[in-house]
């Protein structure tokens, strides 16, 4: 007899978490570099092909809700209601992220990363993918009203102000700061611009 889907996926859910809460652990304790994926898997009790099965690399062990993170951006541009504009949709799912990523415990991940240039090269590769599937979202959205251009460099603003406030002293303040920035510059965005126009 098989597993229902949803069971087998729950089950899958919990594999995932539980790799990636023992990475982390692993990682704060010893130093990212100074372990490897097998002593991970051997530490959370699941074969090294588990791992890889449920994670491409080390790296993503770290990032291990970037896929989350991504689809909570494209969603906050399609699901919002018909009658919410597009900026303050983006900035509430933005003051969200920073609320998660600036949460007490977060500041030793953090330092971790920036100590570390494999970990560094790897949020720099996802920001970027953020950041075009973002663009890509707002595109839809917007249609032929606004380039593709004007997509890119908003999306490009709106993962910015992530990383920014993210670093500031007070974070929630500094996600409506540059979200004014952000929104003044979509505000002058011309509408008639054809779609590869500067």
């Amino acid at each position: 007899m098989t597993e229902p889907s949803g069971r087998r996926e729950r089950k899958k859910a919990a594999t995932r978490q539980k790799i990636a809460d023992t990475a982390l652990r692993l990682f704060l304790e010893r130093g990212y570099e100074a372990v490897g994926i097998r002593e991970v898997a051997a530490e959370a009790d699941v074969a090294v092909t588990t791992v890889f099965s449920h994670f491409a690399s080390k790296e993503a062990l770290v990032f291990e809700q970037d896929q989350d993170f991504e689809q909570r951006l494209t969603r906050a541009v399609t699901d919002r209601s018909p009658d919410e504009p597009l900026i303050p949709a983006l900035r509430r799912e933005i003051h969200a992220m920073v609320r998660h990523c600036t949460a007490d415990g977060a500041g030793p991940i953090w330092r971790m990363i920036d100590e570390s240039p494999a970990l560094r090269e790897y949020e720099e590769s996802m920001t970027l993918r953020h950041a075009e599937s973002l663009a890509m979202a707002i595109a839809a959205d917007s249609g032929p009203a606004r380039s593709a251009t004007a997509c890119r460099a908003i999306a490009r603003f709106v993962i910015g102000a992530f990383s920014l406030a993210r670093e500031a002293d007070e974070p929630a303040a500094a996600v409506d700061e540059i979200f004014r920035m952000i929104e003044a510059a979509w505000a002058v965005v011309p509408s008639g611009t054809s779609a590869g126009a500067a």
